[in-house]
């Protein structure tokens, strides 16, 4: 009998998903949008190929509802698709190697929008594609999180935070920050992971600075997904999140990708996404460790049952940058230096995690061993220095610069 409700409530999540040719946009910018229309949210991979140059969009459990074959202008030599059992495979074929981005998919009246953008560059020998970044501040709108002293609010130290990682992702060359909340608004648990794979993210990083029944508990953490929680501490705030969970669950809306029965349907896929996620706060951690101003709480990354964390195939991992109950941790948390170091922290490592585990088809394929940085207004070298863990003079003589004032829009090559 349970096998049967399995088995019914898997053919329900992968019915009725058709996917179906819409338009070609050319942007203002320059950028070419290649559009489609799909029934709902789907787990999709994405990929370039050369001789001869295209990219491809695997879409799982999806149907063409017709022929695709388009013929375009230049770059695009073509647009075609066909079937392979339940995965619909999508191929923009090109004249020249461009500048592509992850497909992204949103909500149109009651269906998805997904759309690829390419771009012309002539530098290029072979497609590529930044790194997306989901960041995902903790909390916000009515759940303000915990409270330390003075009314220090959870969900206000980690927006700041991810603000700062926002920051320097930007203006760094090849990745691409996407910022789940970039205000005080209100956001479901639902909300959080599926916004990471509609915005087509590579890693999703979560920041919290929670609370504990004893003020005596500081340091920060990194977690990722497991049933079983590893501590007591994780074993309490995983019982916080369930109580959210259960409503969250039910709220799922019609178009959106089902985490839960994807996981029955690709095991293996999860375990990977588990491993990897474990490679990753464990390059989080290590940079944490190196702070001298941050404590560290668990030594070893830790398990929670954390629902956003929760995607099959997108690394996913939770920091928890102090427990703001602390005083020391609240006191280093409410001063921009020591978000800015909690910040530098988690860029290194998830820079460390892509040397670890280059992305194809991106900078980190065949790693630099630098990172090109665009100086922005305001910016001075000591600063850029402390984000990325280096000192001014190792930039200055990296680049050059004989001690010259930098300037707003100058390219510069860090080694980290």
């Amino acid at each position: 009998m349970n096998r049967l409700i399995i088995l019914s409530f898997l053919s329900l999540f992968i019915r009725g998903n058709e996917i179906s040719f819409d338009e070609i946009q050319v942007m203002g910018n320059g950028e070419i949008s290649i559009n489609f229309n799909l029934n709902k949210v789907s787990l999709i991979k994405s990929y370039s190929l050369e001789s001869p140059s295209r990219v491809v969009m695997e879409v799982n459990q999806a149907n063409l509802v017709s022929n695709i074959n388009v013929p375009y202008n230049y770059p695009v030599k073509k647009v075609r698709a066909s079937q392979d059992g339940s995965l619909s495979r999508i191929v923009i074929d090109l004249y020249e190697p461009v500048h592509w981005q992850n497909p992204i998919q949103t909500i149109d009246t009651e269906n998805i929008k997904l759309e690829l953008k390419i771009k012309r560059n002539k530098k290029l020998n072979e497609s590529i594609r930044d790194i997306i970044v989901a960041i995902d501040a903790g909390h916000g709108g009515k759940y303000p999180g915990a409270v330390g002293p003075n009314n220090i609010l959870e969900k206000d130290v980690t927006l700041l935070i991810a603000k700062e990682l926002e920051r320097t992702l930007r203006d760094t060359y090849g990745y691409k920050p996407i910022m789940i909340r970039d205000g005080d608004e209100t956001l479901g648990l639902n909300d959080r992971y599926q916004d990471a794979r509609k915005y087509g993210a590579d890693i999703f990083v979560s920041i919290h600075a929670d609370g504990f029944r004893l003020s005596s508990v500081k340091g920060a953490s990194v977690f990722i997904w497991s049933d079983e929680a590893s501590s007591t501490v994780a074993r309490n705030l995983s019982e916080k999140q369930r109580k959210r969970i259960q409503a969250d669950i039910k709220n799922l809306k019609p178009v959106d990708f089902d985490e839960d029965a994807a996981r029955t349907l690709y095991p293996e896929m999860y375990e990977i996404k588990i491993s990897e996620s474990k490679i990753l706060g464990t390059k989080i951690l290590d940079q944490l460790k190196r702070d001298p101003f941050t404590k560290i709480h668990k030594k070893n990354v830790e398990y929670a049952d954390f629902r956003v964390l929760k995607s099959i195939d997108i690394p996913s991992v939770l920091v928890e940058s102090g427990f703001i109950t602390n005083p020391e941790d609240a006191q280093r948390l409410k001063g921009k230096p020591g978000r800015r170091m909690i910040a530098r922290s988690v860029f290194l490592g998830i820079h460390n995690y892509f040397k670890d585990q280059p992305k194809a088809n991106t900078f980190m394929s065949i790693d630099p061993g630098y990172v090109t940085y665009k100086i922005q207004k305001g910016d001075v070298l000591s600063e850029i220095a402390i984000r990325f863990g280096v000192t001014a003079e190792e930039i200055n003589i990296k680049n050059k610069l004989n001690n010259k004032p930098i300037y707003p829009g100058q390219l510069i090559k860090i080694n980290i």
